[in-house]
């Protein structure tokens, strides 16, 4: 099966080169949250991996065993192959064949939402449940619906970010398509002057709230043990902004 196109943010070259200086590694919360698990497990999988950093950041602090990265982009990957001690594979969770060979799957960076239709959600799932050993742990985070985070996403919110090359790239999020129940479309603009500039990128996330996810685990095989409201440990209330989702292998 061939992996699903990845959104030309994380596709384009330059435009994932900018990444970092968008989304710092000391402003990454997530990975501070997920860092600890990957250091205990002895092979580690993170899926939608981007340009590598966590795992990046778990080799620099030790890490002595098995470390994959999966992910669909090919701009992403080409900044994570940078180290070459880690696996990097081009590719999603219907196109890895891998049974039985990691005890830790993690999904940062709200990877999980990127995975929209009823379908391809069952097929990844199963897909965590077969990849992971018996007693394996799946770690991810989905934004809380209830929270509306959206609501947020409008051009006067628009950022500017220094891209590696010196040159300021303003960044612009309107929704294009608003909450159905199921989904978020929206695009990221991305202008300045650069060669490469402006672009356009569009993107479609999927927002499912706890009991859905339960029993979209629950089908899959997969326990939910833990579950969290922030990446500080906060516990999982209503207006919580995350769903962060431990789940074992049965």
């Amino acid at each position: 099966m061939m992996p699903r196109m990845a959104d030309l943010l994380f596709a384009d070259d330059y435009l994932a080169s900018l990444y970092d200086v968008w989304h710092p590694r000391d402003t990454r919360v997530d990975y501070d949250f997920y860092l600890p698990h990957i250091m205990s497990a002895s092979a580690a999988l993170d899926v939608g991996c981007g340009d590598g950093t966590l795992l990046h950041d778990a080799r620099r602090r030790g890490h002595s065993g098995r470390l994959c990265g999966l992910d669909p982009a090919p701009g992403m990957l080409e900044r994570a192959r940078q180290s070459e001690d880690i696996e990097w594979v081009l590719g999603d969770l219907q196109s890895a064949s891998w049974a039985g060979e990691f005890d830790l799957a993690v999904m940062t960076g709200h990877a999980f939402q990127a995975v929209v239709s009823d379908k391809d959600l069952r097929a990844s799932m199963a897909a965590v449940r077969r990849l992971l050993v018996a007693g394996g742990t799946f770690a991810f985070e989905t934004r809380n619906p209830r929270v509306r985070a959206w609501e947020r996403w409008k051009p006067e919110n628009a950022v500017t970010v220094i891209g590696p090359d010196g040159v300021p790239v303003r960044i612009t999020t309107t929704v294009v398509a608003p909450f159905d129940g199921r989904t978020v479309s929206f695009t990221h603009t991305f202008t300045g002057d650069h060669a490469s500039l402006p672009q356009i990128s569009r993107s479609t996330l999927r927002f499912l709230d706890l009991d859905a996810l339960e029993a979209l685990l629950h089908d899959a095989d997969l326990s939910v043990v833990q579950r969290f409201g922030d990446f500080d440990g906060a516990p999982l209330r209503d207006d919580s902004p995350e769903i962060i989702i431990i789940a074992q292998a049965r």
